[in-house]
């Protein structure tokens, strides 16, 4: 229904019933929250997109054509493949794992504090979990078609030698590596009444997973006094798993199973902490 069409409606008296509307927002509230901060996202969707194609192709000619030629002179292939081919996959992991610090960051805060976008919402039969899950699967949303953008530019690129069927995952498992650190973010982040520890976080959380996070070269490689910033970091997780989609990578079912318990089970304590902090600050 468009929206000239529910205006008439409103203005002849013949819209739905409001028992039926709040049964409605009740049953898929987190839609309809997810909708509301999508269309939000439609004054900046030219941005948007020239973000998600411009910066893998920015990262795939520096790093891994411009850099990978020197380093596959020097030292030869990484991990058995090209340069290209090792740190594109861990490229799109990192980079959907950064750019989500930026949507469950000031937005949150946001919605409670400066411009308290949540308590209109909340003022109606929305469910204040149904608040948190909607911000977070909008973000998600999002960030699955960047991944998809990342993904479509890697195989331009040929560095997805496991061919679309199987490098196709890496969308998916982007999309749980970001969400894995964007939902304890989302959590923490509805905390707080002020900003100023979201530039601790880029400076001492996000820098560090991107630089040592297996991304630009194996763990292995590192310090082992270092090891552990990888073994905590869901771009790492994430890593390991996409370069098993894009180019077959060995990877045990155990550690399979490991990478996908950690990303898993972070998403799911983030969650479940988002929801609590939204009932309580939502309802107080």
């Amino acid at each position: 229904m468009t929206e000239v069409d529910s205006t008439r409606l409103v203005y002849s008296g013949d819209g739905p019933d409001h028992g039926d509307m709040a049964v409605r927002a009740r049953r898929s509230g987190v839609w309809f929250y997810a909708e509301t901060v999508l269309r939000g996202m439609r004054a900046f969707a030219l941005p948007i997109l020239l973000y998600a194609v411009a910066q893998p192709v920015l990262y795939l000619v520096a790093l891994g054509v411009g850099l990978g030629e020197l380093v596959d002179r020097g030292t030869g292939p990484v991990g058995g493949v090209d340069y290209l081919v090792f740190v594109a996959p861990a490229l799109l992991v990192s980079t959907v794992v950064m750019s989500v610090s930026a949507e469950m960051t000031f937005p949150v805060m946001s919605g409670f504090k400066w411009n308290r976008l949540y308590y209109g919402p909340v003022a109606s039969p929305l469910e204040p979990s149904q608040i948190a899950l909607g911000h977070f699967t909008a973000v998600m949303l999002r960030f699955l078609l960047q991944g998809l953008v990342f993904w479509l530019v890697m195989l331009a690129f040929g560095a997805a030698p496991a061919g679309w069927v199987q490098s196709v995952l890496v969308v998916p498992i982007g999309m749980l590596a970001a969400a894995a650190f964007g939902a304890p973010l989302q959590a923490y982040a509805a905390t707080l009444d002020d900003g100023f520890q979201f530039s601790l976080i880029q400076r001492f959380v996000v820098m560090p997973m991107f630089l040592f996070s297996g991304t630009f070269f194996p763990l292995a490689a590192m310090p082992p006094y270092l090891h552990w910033i990888g073994w905590i970091s869901p771009v790492w997780h994430g890593t390991e798993l996409a370069r098993w989609a894009s180019y077959g990578a060995d990877l045990s079912w155990g550690m399979t199973a490991l990478h996908l318990t950690f990303l898993l089970g972070c998403t799911a304590v983030g969650i479940w902490f988002s929801v609590r902090t939204y009932t309580r600050r939502l309802r107080s």
